[in-house]
């Protein structure tokens, strides 16, 4: 792949619509293209829609790219969506999103029974707990996550996924192999599909994506990966230590590290990503809170009100309702939100100084767990847009406050089939 002429490009299948990014081997944006999944079916969870989307999104990448030029392809989708297909890729049922929970009694209890306490596929949102519901379906030939539906489109193969995507359907990731205890649940050989490295090579496009876009034969589809590791990998983090901090309407926190970390009391798994582990956790504050109180130019107004070199010396813990998950798990921990001060903007101060303690002791308690030392942060959502929040946090946690590389998955994804996360598997420019 030369320098100057070929690219790769990145898909992510997001909840809203589908993006998609041409890079070339230098990392540098070539070209990008994006559409709302609203705008081709009502229905979000219609596979046919995402086909579609992805499509014409393909194409309107393609009409500034030259098809000719792409010697890679990679896909993201939403992590713990699952469809079932029968022998000619066709879907069988409505697919099971991402945060629809499964409420088969049996199924749940099979999997408490058998899954180790580490294990990914607990709970009923599990990729797993699909799975068992699905293959009870006539005429299912595999069970496939999202991203895997969409790179068939390309490749062909219905059999063949990756290792982030396999995770909450139970993959072992340490062993690198589906475990023996997931035969015992009933599920038939061959339903779930081979795993892959994300990034590792899993054939060429075929023949019929060829004629479609205009591929050559010699362009690859590269195993994917889950929308969050993309999102995670387009910030340009990619050292052990490096985190990656999300202020949307929850407060998310990942971090590179050379061992994986599990910890499911507090959600935690980890992502083998190329040689090392992505592994992060999710608090119940954020953006929701913030919008509890205030509108979004109510906030802006408060804003510029604030002194974020003082601090008011308030022991806030915002949430809209009682419960955690992270970094402290307790379902009935209570919202500290009192005395509330007399000014809205000094509120407001209050709030996001809280939720800039809970960021510092999330990572904490990362580091507790295992992960290296915290050495940067970089930010995503749109709390990474508030000069006054940044400056709090940066006043709250002493490591250097980093620009993300890039906020679309979709670029995530193409440093991935690029090889900067390279398994060495058929991965590398």
């Amino acid at each position: 792949m030369t320098q100057r002429e070929q690219v790769v490009i990145g898909i992510d299948i997001g909840t809203s619509g589908v993006r998609a990014v041409a890079m070339d081997a230098t990392g540098r944006i070539t070209g990008q293209a994006a559409t709302r999944l609203a705008d081709i079916s009502a229905d979000h969870r219609d596979p046919q829609g995402w086909r579609s989307a992805f499509e014409l999104t393909l194409d309107q990448l393609l009409a500034t790219v030259d098809p000719a030029t792409v010697a890679r392809l990679c896909v993201d989708g939403t992590s713990g969506t699952v469809l079932a297909v029968d022998a000619g890729g066709q879907p069988l049922a409505e697919p099971l999103m991402y945060n629809d929970p499964v409420r088969d009694a049996g199924i749940l209890a099979l999997i408490a029974r058998l899954a180790p306490h580490a294990s990914a596929a607990h709970g009923a949102t599990s990729g797993l707990a699909k799975a068992l519901v699905f293959a009870r379906l006539p005429g299912v030939a595999q069970v496939m996550h999202q991203a895997d539906w969409i790179a068939s489109q390309l490749s062909g193969r219905l059999d063949l996924t990756d290792e982030n995507n396999a995770l909450k359907t139970g993959y072992d990731p340490v062993q690198r192999a589906w475990p023996e205890w997931i035969a015992k649940s009933g599920i038939k050989p061959g339903l779930l599909p081979q795993v892959l490295p994300a990034g590792a090579r899993m054939g060429p496009v075929s023949q019929a994506a060829a004629k479609r876009f205009g591929f050559t034969e010699a362009a690859s589809v590269m195993a994917g990966t889950t929308d969050g590791c993309a999102s995670f990998l387009a910030t340009g983090a990619s050292l052990p230590g490096e985190g990656v901090t999300a202020l949307g309407s929850t407060l998310t926190v990942k971090i590179l590290s050379r061992e994986p970390l599990f910890a499911p009391e507090f959600g935690l798994y980890s992502h083998r990503i190329g040689k090392m582990w992505l592994a992060g956790g999710a608090s119940n504050t954020g953006g929701n809170v913030l919008r509890h109180f205030f509108d979004d130019a109510r906030l802006a107004e408060l804003a510029d009100l604030i002194d974020p070199a003082t601090d008011l010396g308030l022991d806030f813990y915002p949430l809209v309702q009682a419960g955690e998950r992270f970094p402290v798990n307790d379902p009935d921990l209570a919202p500290r939100m009192k005395p509330r001060p007399t000014s809205d903007h000094h509120f407001l101060q209050a709030l996001l100084e809280g939720m800039a303690g809970i960021e510092g002791l999330a990572y904490q308690r990362l580091a507790t767990l295992g992960a290296p030392d915290l050495v940067s942060i970089r930010t995503v959502g749109g709390g990474a847009r508030s000069g006054v929040w940044s400056a709090i946090r940066q006043r709250k946690i002493v490591v250097p406050l980093l620009q993300a590389r890039s906020e679309e998955a979709a670029a995530g994804t193409a440093l991935l089939a690029l090889g900067s996360f390279s398994t060495g598997e058929g991965t590398g420019p």
